[in-house]
This record gives C-alpha cells, structure tokens and sequence, in this order.
C-alpha cells in the first residue's frame, strides 16, 4: 500500500513537473521570407523572421568567389527558395541553404571586381515579427556602365506572382496617379504618413518636389523614388525612397535622406568624376583598388567633409529644425547632430558613419557628401 501511495506520489509530481519543462522550452525561430532589391545606389537583402533573430553577416572566399554569408545559426527555414537572380550590380546571385547544424544560410554570390561597403540592421514589427536588413553600397557605383536590367525578388514561393522584374523611369502614373513633379508635397504624406511631420516642415519651408522615378509595372507595385529641391539651400537635395510591402507582415519602407551631394566647386567635380572611372581605368593609373581609393578618393573626401561642414555651419537653423521634425521623439538630436557635423576633421582618417536614432532609426554620414538619413517603417494601408 505505501508503495502504491508512493508511486501515485511520483506520478503526480512528474505530471507537475513536465509541462513546466516544456514551457521553458526557447519558442521556435523560423526565417518566414526573404528578398533581394535595389533602389538608388544601394542593394537591400531583407530577411523576415517570425520573432527576433540574431544574423551574422560576413564576406568569404569561396571557389575564388567573393561571397557575403548571412546566417542564421539558431534558426530554421520556412518555404525560402533555393536562388534568387541578383541585382546586376552588385550581386551576381542569392543563394539558400539549410542544414540542422548550421541553420539557414543566405549566399550572396557577388560581382567579381565590384568593391562595396555594408551595413546591418534589424526591428521588431509591430505584429511580433522581425525584419534583418543588409544594405550593401558600391564604392563606385556609377562606374559600370549599362548594367543589365535589376531584378528586385521577393523571397515568397506561395505567392509567385509577386517576384517581379522592373525597370526605371516608367510612368508614375499608373500606379500614384495625383503625385506630380513640381506639386506640393500632400499625397506624398498620406503615402508614407510616418514622415508627414517632416515632409509638413519640408513643405513649409519651401521644398517642393522636383524629380520622380518609379520601378514600377502595370499592375505591379514595388520602389519609388521622389525628388525635393529648394532653391534657398542650392547644395542640398531631399531624396526620398518608399519601397511598399511586397510579403506577408512585411512593413511599408520610407527613406527620407537629406544630402549635400549638390555641392558645388572643384574638388567636388573631380570626386563625381574619378567616382565614374572604370577598373580599367584605375588598372592604368594605379597598382590596385587600395591605391586608388588612398591616392585619389580619400584627399578628396577630406575636402568635402571639410566643405560639407562650412555648409552645415552655415545652415545650422535649418538642420536642427530638419533633424527635429525627422526625429520628433528625441528632444536632443538637434544638438546632436550639430554636434557631429562640427567635429574637427581628421585628414588621417576616412569619414564615419553614426546612428544618431533608433526609433525611427537615423544614420548621419560624414564620408564624403554629407547626408543624414531617416528610416520609417508604417503597417498601415497608405500606398500599399
């Protein structure tokens, strides 16, 4: 009998106990979707996950390759696809792999003798999910002339209609019929309303849009591009880039960058110009890219930091004010920001970039062309 009372206890006991062990259990990563797009001159790889993940992202050598690996160690994989055609820029190709010791791995097979720079990010959704964006910039980005058409892919196998080839400079139009060049700056809010306070400020001050793009197809949606000019700030241009959810979950994306690519004088000219050269031409004049970027880019990117800063010293009213309405959130990051654009420029060392925000997330560059730029990211239906 006090055997069975104590098996009974047992039982009991393990009952109790083995929920509790499986509800400590760490809930599943799955990688639901991921794509490849290229809008202006940088290339983005985002990756949709359903909770946070961690992705390493690092470049190899491989089979006399250069790739970018992108994992995702603790991660399993959703219905991603196999390949991805890549950009024509900079990526030749995407690739996926899974594997239970190494979880889900994204392959970016890039364009041999195309060097770039790249940068990471990730945000938690407000819908629980998670998107790890990769954006990946050439160094020379208009020195390859007449690359084949982009293709911008999404990653969703249920739903193929929605990978699309695209080419710029179609008609606007048809798909954001009311945004006209040189009009006032209203459907542009109500498209992406988490920058209408900005573009509210913009509009005030007497910014008006100069310049569309789309990348568009009848019946497709995907990136667009819009172009703001002042003629009280002649050295700076508004680039705004709105690229609408094309997967599941999957966030409205609004980069609003304010640059002074607009720059006027020698150095700049010369810094466009060797920006365009070939690697032919680098070939002729210099042993190796490294020698090119020492001898002949980085004195110039010197100057035009230092050029840069006489600007935003200059225009320092306007810049906090920008910086104020671009990050509303954060009562400081005017001084901030003015803060960065007046440190000393050290000849011995090349540009920085800062996270001057998370939340939206702003990125302050100070390489060359001085540009502070905002991210925002809207689930609601406005342009989707």
């Amino acid at each position: 009998m006090v055997g069975r009372t104590a098996g009974l206890l047992w039982a009991t006991l393990l009952l109790a106990v083995l929920p509790q062990v499986s509800w400590g259990l760490p809930p599943i990563t799955e990688v639901t979707s991921l794509g490849l797009s290229r809008l202006e001159d940088t290339t983005y790889l985002t990756v949709m996950a359903n909770r946070a993940v961690d992705g390493r992202v690092t470049p190899v050598q491989a089979e006399g390759k250069t790739h970018l690996l992108v994992a995702f160690p603790l991660a399993r994989a959703g219905r991603l696809p196999a390949q991805l055609a890549g950009d024509g820029v900079l990526v030749q190709r995407l690739r996926t792999e899974v594997s239970t010791g190494r979880g889900v791995q994204v392959i970016l097979e890039m364009i041999p003798e195309r060097p770039y720079t790249f940068w990471r990010q990730g945000r938690i959704l407000p819908n629980g999910h998670y998107a790890f964006i990769v954006g990946l910039k050439g160094e020379r980005t208009a020195a390859w002339e007449n690359p084949r058409p982009v293709r911008s892919s999404t990653a969703q196998e249920t739903r193929p209609e929605s990978r699309t080839e695209f080419e710029p400079q179609t008609s606007l139009a048809s798909t954001s019929p009311g945004i006209a060049s040189g009009g006032r700056l209203a459907e542009l809010k109500s498209l992406m309303p988490k920058a209408a306070r900005l573009l509210h400020y913009l509009e005030n001050e007497g910014w008006h849009l100069s310049k569309k793009e789309d990348y568009d197809r009848p019946g497709k949606r995907f990136s667009q591009g819009f172009f703001l000019s002042n003629p009280k700030h002649p050295e700076m241009v508004v680039k705004i880039a709105y690229l609408p959810a094309n997967a599941p979950g999957a966030p409205h994306i609004s980069m609003v960058t304010l640059s002074l690519e607009n720059l006027a004088g020698g150095t700049a000219a010369e810094y466009r110009h060797l920006r365009q050269w070939s690697f032919s031409q680098i070939k002729a004049k210099y042993e190796d890219i490294g020698d090119f970027f020492d001898e002949a880019l980085k004195p110039l990117r010197v100057k035009l930091r230092q050029q840069c800063q006489q600007v935003a010293q200059r225009e320092e009213v306007f810049l906090k004010g920008y910086a104020s309405q671009a990050f509303p959130g954060n009562p400081q990051i005017a001084d901030l920001v003015m803060k960065h654009l007046q440190e000393k420029v050290n000849p011995r060392f090349e540009g920085v970039q800062y996270t001057v925000s998370e939340e939206p997330l702003g990125i302050l560059n100070l390489v060359d062309f001085t540009y502070l730029r905002a991210y925002y990211l809207d689930h609601g239906t406005g342009g989707g």
